[in-house]
């Protein structure tokens, strides 16, 4: 059994936003435990936010069970060198595209850059995100509001309305929600916010694209160690976190690794509009 590890953490400010080799300690993507069994081969997939956190498992995971994968990313290009090695290690194929997903431009190119690259998508995997904390709504800038619902929902819709133009019968959408979307932290607002209409959104695309063969699901993780955490959070919040759930604890990236290949998976057919809450006990409604 894998121990992993437990708050206290130590104060570990960064900018935003924030980059994996300063945490301590260094997250687990499954570098060194996640093996892959053929599942997805031969499959294209693209990731957003896929250099790092979350989204290093997943391309980790997919590339060892067969996948080849686009990682979209920001700016982090230290963290997006490290998750494409990873991938070709073991012998996948990795493409790295970044950009603001902010843009629907930028979304297109992204779409348009797997199916050059790939030669096409059957598996669009919908995990960057912004956050940031607030104490007060009044804090809260008009600027801020509209960055954050940008980010984390209108690009999904910009990036599944152009790649479901590529995607065939049996292709997967899996969208990363949060606790945040059922249980709301008042001081991320936001992003909790945005959450919620991902959840919603997922369930209506789900309906919607039903009859074309397509799955939409969600993965709603609860408090995960990745680089959004020290570079979000005030530093108290970052010593104690994940005390506040059942296990006492963060999940490590690896740890969702396998919701989101099961996901992917073509066995899952008859599973859409589902949403997996991996949240170390605490309860999702």
């Amino acid at each position: 059994m894998n121990t992993f590890p437990r708050p206290p953490f130590a104060r570990q400010p960064q900018a935003m936003p924030g980059t994996t080799d300063r945490m301590e300690p260094i997250p687990d993507h499954g570098e060194n435990s996640y093996q892959g069994s053929g599942r997805l081969e031969g499959k294209k997939a693209i990731i957003t936010g896929g250099d790092s956190g979350i989204g290093r498992a997943v391309a980790i995971a997919y590339a060892r069970e067969g996948a080849d994968v686009l990682i979209a990313y920001l700016s982090e290009h230290e963290d997006a060198q490290a998750t494409k090695a990873l991938v070709e290690e073991a012998g996948r194929k990795a493409v790295l595209v970044s950009g603001d997903i902010q843009s629907p431009d930028h979304c297109r190119r992204i779409v348009d850059t797997a199916v050059e690259e790939l030669g096409g998508i059957d598996i669009l995997v919908n995990n960057a995100a912004h956050q940031a904390s607030f104490q007060a709504i009044e804090d809260i800038t008009d600027e801020e509001w509209e960055l954050t619902f940008r980010v984390n929902m209108h690009a999904i819709f910009y990036l599944t309305k152009a790649a479901v133009q590529h995607m065939r019968e049996g292709s997967a959408i899996i969208n990363t929600a949060s606790i945040n979307a059922d249980s709301p932290n008042p001081t991320l607002l936001a992003y909790a916010a945005t959450k919620g209409a991902i959840h919603n959104f997922t369930a209506g695309l789900a309906q919607l694209l039903a009859e074309r063969g397509i799955r939409a699901n969600v993965v709603a993780p609860g408090p995960i160690w990745t680089p959004l955490i020290p570079s979000t959070l005030p530093e108290e919040a970052v010593v104690d976190f994940g005390k506040q759930v059942p296990m006492k604890r963060p999940g490590q990236p690896v740890e969702l690794a396998s919701t989101f290949v099961m996901l992917a998976d073509p066995m899952s057919s008859y599973v859409s509009g589902a949403t997996i809450a991996v949240t170390g006990g605490k309860p999702f409604l």
